[in-house]
C-alpha cells in the first residue's frame, strides 16, 4: 500500500465545514482515498462556537486527523456589514478546536486560512514571510486577524507542546457549488448572479462596486480540495502555505469575461462611491510545490467556463 492510501486507511477523519462549498469538494476528495472513518459534522451536530460540545464530539468519535474548514464567510459587502460576527466566531471556532484537537490526542490539524490576512498593501507576490508586515485592508480586516490568530496559536502549540498543525492560505475560490448571491457571495458568483439577471430583466447596465483597478488571484475549488488533502498527506512545518495559481487578473478584466459567459450585451457601470477593497493580490505559491508538490491545474478562463455552465444547468435549468 503507497503511503498516502496507507495515510487514509489507518486514520479517522473529522472535517469541519463539510457541507458548505469547499467542504463539498473536500469530502468527495478524502472519501476517494478511503479513510478509516470520514466525519462530517453538520452544525446541528456539532457547533464549533460550543465548547462543551466540541469536547463531546472528540471524545466520542476519537479522530486522528481535523481538517477545519468550516468559516463564516462572504465578500466585501457582508464583511462590511457583519465586522464582529466575522471576527468573534472565526476566532472561538478555531481556537476552541485547536485547544479541543491537542488535549484529546488528535494526530494532526490541519487549518484553513484566508489572504485576507495579508497585509493591505503587501509587495506583490505575497509571500508567506509578509504576513505580519502591516495591518489587513480594513474591511475584511477582522477576518482576516481572526484567522492570524489561528495560525500564532498553532505554531504556540507545536513549540509547547509538539501539537502538529498546519496552516493553509487559499487565494479566492471559485467553481461550482458556490454561494451566488449578489448581496453575500463572493465576487464571481455574485458578479454572476448579477449579469444572469440583467439578461434576463434585459437590463442596460449593470453596476459594480469600485473602479475596478483591483487585482485578485481566484482559485478553482477542486484545485484548493486537492492541495488541503496533499498537505494532509505530506507536510508537517510551522510555516503557513499559500496555496494558489498565480494567476492575478483585475476586476474589470473579470467582469468582462463574465459578462461574455452570461451573454450580457449592456454596459458596466463603476460605482466609486463603494470600496475597492484591497489593491492586489497574488500569491507566490513557490513553497507549495517544493514542501508538496501542489501546483494548480485549472486556469481561470476554464474554471469561469465551468462555474458558468454549472450555474446555468443547476440553477437557471437552461444551458449556455
Amino acid at each position: 500500500m503507497s503511503g498516502e492510501a496507507s495515510f487514509w486507511s489507518e486514520r479517522r477523519i473529522l472535517l469541519t465545514g463539510a457541507h458548505g462549498f469547499l467542504g463539498a469538494a473536500l469530502t468527495a476528495r478524502v472519501a476517494a482515498r478511503g479513510p478509516r472513518e470520514l466525519l462530517t459534522p453538520s452544525r446541528s451536530e456539532l457547533d464549533l462556537l460550543d465548547r462543551a460540545q466540541i469536547d463531546a464530539y472528540l471524545a466520542a468519535h476519537r479522530p486522528d486527523v481535523v481538517i477545519h474548514g468550516a468559516a463564516v464567510v462572504g465578500g466585501i459587502g457582508a464583511n462590511r456589514a457583519q465586522p464582529g460576527r466575522f471576527f468573534y466566531e472565526n476566532a472561538l471556532m478555531g481556537i476552541q478546536l485547536i485547544d479541543a484537537a491537542y488535549r484529546s490526542k488528535v494526530e494532526k490539524f490541519v487549518c484553513i486560512g484566508t489572504t485576507c490576512a495579508y497585509p493591505k498593501f503587501t509587495p506583490v507576490p505575497f509571500r508567506e514571510d509578509d504576513l505580519w508586515n502591516g495591518y489587513p485592508e480594513e474591511t475584511n480586516a477582522p477576518y482576516g486577524i481572526a484567522k492570524r490568530a489561528l495560525l500564532v496559536q498553532l505554531q504556540a502549540y507545536r513549540q509547547q507542546y509538539g501539537f502538529r498543525g498546519i496552516f493553509l492560505v487559499p487565494a479566492n475560490l471559485y467553481g461550482p457549488g458556490d454561494h451566488f448571491d449578489i448581496e453575500s457571495g463572493h465576487v464571481i458568483p455574485a458578479m454572476i448572479e448579477k449579469f444572469t439577471r440583467a439578461v434576463e430583466t434585459n437590463a442596460e447596465e449593470v453596476v459594480l462596486w469600485g473602479d475596478g483597478s483591483p487585482t485578485r488571484e481566484f482559485l478553482y475549488v477542486d484545485d484548493a480540495a486537492d492541495a488541503i488533502v496533499m498537505a494532509a498527506e505530506s507536510y508537517d512545518d510551522a510555516e503557513p502555505v499559500n496555496i494558489g495559481t498565480s494567476e492575478e487578473v483585475s476586476i474589470r478584466a473579470l467582469a468582462t469575461q463574465i459578462a461574455e459567459l452570461t451573454h450580457f450585451r449592456g454596459g458596466i457601470v463603476w460605482d466609486t462611491s463603494q470600496p475597492n477593497g484591497q489593491p492586489r493580490r497574488r500569491l507566490d505559491v513557490s513553497r507549495a510545490e517544493e514542501r508538496f508538490g501542489f501546483r494548480a491545474r485549472v486556469r481561470l478562463s476554464d474554471g469561469l467556463k465551468r462555474t458558468v455552465e454549472w450555474y446555468a444547468r443547476e440553477v437557471l435549468s437552461t444551458e449556455y
